[in-house]
């Protein structure tokens, strides 16, 4: 195992340079305007950015594949832009990503960083390669903590404290990217895919999620296909149907048992929103997609909770009728959960028990032990957080129509 722990360098706070102690003090200082940061900004308010400050908008283009495709924050180095238009941009704008508090390799591969984020909060971002490294997918969080207490997950048990912006989520992407090395052609991508299942649940921040995952298909962004892009939802039944009206990305759906009296207990969201609510939501999820798609039934498979063969069947008749294939995950321990993980052996036979059904069913390896790269595992141990804070599941989201 390698593993780095960076020197404790923050994300710079807006305005603040290296300087700042001494010239804080002065009324020139005090009155030096924000500089915009265009680390989150799509297409559209890149283009209007420069417009704002007298460019022309085709600027938007080459100064998002200097952000995103080379990884660069230094406009000084954008040799394709004028000398005066680099300088206007140092004056007015800044390229400011997350700081990394932790950085490790497992002995598998994995890759793993602790990222501070704006108001000094930690989130994990993590990178699986497979295929021998031709497939590099990283596993990215939506929002510092999460609010929906699935009883199995240790991101729930930090609390919420608020939504990540789209900046400070298309940020992780560009410190990975960085990180491995810029996109010198398509084939040869630093990440090739992207999972929206990291800390948080990504439908109760939809208005930052969804322009951060623009960025990640956007040719002058990250270039990735829809299907290399997918969101994880626990059942936030409104915004899927909403998600489904603003693009199609591959959907995942963390469902983890096959009835609402179990499901009630390990997805306290399925309160709320049933089963048969969520499985009606994916099927008009599909019924938008211009081309055949697959939702991806994630089941968190749990020791004498929810791995008999009698969970597996009741899956199997839950499924019949959506196209789907089912990734099974371990669970992986943490202090006090409560839970075991299963045995290889038993989850080989729920394997065998859905084959036999006829599904499409993987069991999820498990990567990266050495560093904690399991969700949320880290970052508790690096920040405290296990206060609980107050329920952040948004209403007008929640009771939409």
């Amino acid at each position: 195992m390698t593993t780095t722990v960076a020197q404790h360098t923050p994300a710079p706070r807006p305005g603040a340079d290296a300087d700042s102690s001494d010239a804080a003090s002065t009324p020139a200082a005090k009155a030096a305007p924000e500089r915009h940061n265009l680390l989150g900004m799509s297409r559209e308010q890149m283009e209007a950015f420069f417009l704002s400050i007298g460019e022309k908008k085709f600027r938007a283009a080459q100064l998002m594949k200097w952000i995103h495709q080379e990884g660069s924050d230094d406009f000084a180095a954008m040799t394709n832009l004028s000398k005066p238009l680099r300088e206007k941009l140092a004056q007015v704008a800044e390229i400011r990503g997350p700081g990394v508090i932790y950085e490790g390799t497992s002995s598998d591969g994995t890759r793993k960083w602790v990222l501070e984020v704006e108001d000094g909060s930690y989130v994990e971002t993590v990178l699986i390669p497979a295929e021998n490294g031709k497939r590099r997918t990283l596993c990215v969080s939506s929002q510092v903590g999460c609010s929906l207490d699935c009883s199995f997950c240790s991101t729930g048990k930090q609390g919420f404290q608020r939504n990540l912006t789209a900046a400070e989520i298309i940020g992780q992407v560009w410190v990975a990217q960085r990180s491995v090395g810029p996109r010198r052609d398509t084939a040869n991508r630093p990440v090739t895919n992207v999972v929206m299942m990291g800390m948080g649940e990504p439908l109760l921040n939809f208005d930052n999620v969804v322009p951060a995952m623009k960025l990640m298909l956007d040719d002058n962004g990250y270039g990735l296909s829809k299907r290399r892009v997918t969101l994880s939802t626990s059942g936030v039944v409104p915004m899927i149907d909403k998600l489904g009206d603003e693009m199609d990305v591959s959907l995942a759906i963390s469902l983890h048992a096959a009835n609402d009296e179990l499901r009630n207990e390990l997805v306290p969201i399925n309160r709320k929103y049933n089963i048969r609510a969520l499985l009606d939501a994916c099927h008009r999820y599909l019924a938008k997609c211009p081309d055949n798609r697959q939702i991806t039934i994630e089941y968190t498979l749990i020791k004498d909770v929810n791995d008999q063969q009698e969970h597996a069947e009741q899956l199997a008749v839950l499924l019949k009728e959506l196209p789907c294939k089912v990734n099974l995950i371990p669970f992986n321990p943490f202090p006090n959960s409560g839970y075991e993980k299963p045995s290889r052996n038993q989850t080989m036979r729920f394997q065998q028990w859905l084959y036999d059904a006829g599904y499409n069913a993987t069991v999820r390896t498990t990567r990266g032990e050495d560093i904690d790269a399991a969700c949320g595992q880290l970052v508790g141990r690096v920040k405290d957080r296990t206060k609980r804070s107050a329920r952040h599941i948004q209403s007008v989201q929640l009771d939409a129509d």
